[in-house]
């Protein structure tokens, strides 16, 4: 058994080291030598209403499946790639992360017209149940010709039903046609012609332009998503100029006039406004991810058409150009949808500020008054103390002078010379004056 040395490379890697750089040729091209016929499917995995989760069977799945038709090992449920030659066609697969896409080449004879060309496509290989397992989850479809020497552009006519035909000379040595529409088979079709290309330029070539089929297709997917974003935007601020104009009417009140009615309208104000607030997260958490999706697909779109290096055709418009006008349009309307629901959520989070502020000076005022009231009310309490001391002076100096009396008439019958009546009157204000001094320390203590 061989062991590897505790200082070589390999143990002192990180664990990831490996696959990760294995990663950058875990797709290599088909190996494609014109004439060619490949057939590409992009199959998506997540279901019309926009969710990302799958249905029906997974991508392995289908890939399992296909495998199994012709009796060959299907990959490990981990792998994202797999290529095998089934000897009468080759198949790549690759697993991203909406959808995964199937490439199906085989051989064709030299010298065929090009509809005689994309009726022997591959797609006849595969089995028609598999087929049946991708309804409703076909993304891309295309059939891609690779011939030998210069175009003929009569036969071009034959090939494709569009009205506008793209051409353009690509990587200094081929040429790409199409006119990017679906046929009646309901494949597009591209016609790709080998005049001068070297080594592996033809495979990717091909590669590339699958790629921006496919990509602009995902891409396309934000597009009735900003519709259906649109209208709803369209429904929330129309509320929100309602509300914004039933706070500028309520703002003619002064707050001290403001009533029990105007601050239950304010509530239910603040109410209707997190409602729009709430709506607003619910579509950014539904379709901020398609937008994203889009603008990142609609990259690599425009990084693949830069790698055609294309020069033009006299008299056919080239894939940048018709991109441009096609696509660019479409990814606009989901950068200003995106853009005008970012400025719709941070303006409704103004009015709620606004609004909240002023329920907060409503609220701050309706306190003002209330510890007002506190103040009479507790300068009420202190002079009917003050008036309830005083009688309590007069109470309490009433009793003991009483009691004094009593004592005196007492003394006064046990012999000794004392008259009571003169002495009472004596003691009153000097009981009066103790009370009261008796009390105010009382009061000291207290407080």
């Amino acid at each position: 058994m061989t062991t590897v040395p505790a200082s070589s490379p390999a143990a002192l890697s990180h664990a990831q080291r490996i696959p990760l750089a294995a990663e950058i040729h875990s797709r290599p091209f088909l190996r494609l030598e014109a004439p060619e016929a490949i057939t590409h499917l992009a199959v998506y995995r997540a279901s019309e209403s926009g969710s990302r989760s799958s249905h029906g069977p997974g991508q392995h799945a289908l890939l399992v499946q296909l495998c199994e038709h012709f009796g060959v090992a299907a990959p490990h449920a981990s792998a994202n790639h797999f290529y095998h030659d089934f000897g009468r066609f080759r198949l790549k697969w690759e697993c991203h992360t909406e959808f995964a896409t199937y490439t199906v080449a085989a051989k064709i004879d030299a010298g065929l017209a090009l509809p005689e060309a994309f009726a022997r496509v591959p797609l006849a290989h595969l089995p028609q149940s598999w087929m049946q397992a991708l309804q409703g989850r076909l993304m891309a479809a295309v059939h891609v010709v690779l011939e030998r020497g210069p175009a003929d552009p009569a036969a071009l006519r034959d090939a494709f039903s569009g009205k506008t035909v793209v051409g353009a000379r690509v990587m200094q040595g081929g040429e790409l046609w199409t006119d990017f529409a679906i046929q009646a088979d309901g494949f597009s079709r591209f016609v790709l012609r080998d005049v001068d290309m070297r080594g592996e330029q033809a495979a990717r070539l091909v590669q590339r332009v699958l790629e921006i089929e496919t990509y602009r297709m995902m891409a396309l997917l934000g597009l009735p998503a900003a519709r259906a974003v649109g209208a709803s935007l369209d429904d929330i601020e129309a509320e929100l100029a309602t509300l914004a104009e039933r706070m500028i009417g309520a703002d003619g009140i002064a707050p001290d006039q403001r009533g029990a009615h105007d601050t239950d309208d304010d509530q239910r104000l603040l109410a209707q406004i997190t409602g729009l607030a709430a709506r607003l997260e619910r579509l950014a958490l539904a379709n901020d991810y398609r937008f994203s999706a889009s603008k990142a697909y609609q990259r690599i779109v425009a990084a693949r058409i830069d790698e055609l290096r294309e020069a033009r055709i006299e008299g056919m418009p080239t894939v940048g150009e018709f991109m441009d006008r096609r696509l660019s349009p479409a990814m606009s309307t989901c950068e200003s949808t995106a853009a005008r629901k970012e400025a719709l959520v941070r303006r409704v989070a103004n009015v709620n500020d606004l609004l909240r502020t002023r329920v907060s000076i409503v609220q701050e005022d309706q306190n003002r008054r209330i510890l007002q009231s506190m103040d009479r009310r507790a300068a009420q309490q202190l002079r009917l103390q003050q008036a309830v001391e005083g009688l309590s002076v007069a109470a309490i100096s009433y009793y003991v002078i009483g009691l004094l009396g009593y004592a005196g008439k007492a003394l006064k019958g046990l012999g000794l010379p004392l008259n009571p009546e003169v002495a009472t009157g004596v003691l009153v204000p000097v009981v009066c004056g103790a009370v009261w001094l008796g009390l105010r320390r009382m009061h000291r203590r207290m407080h």
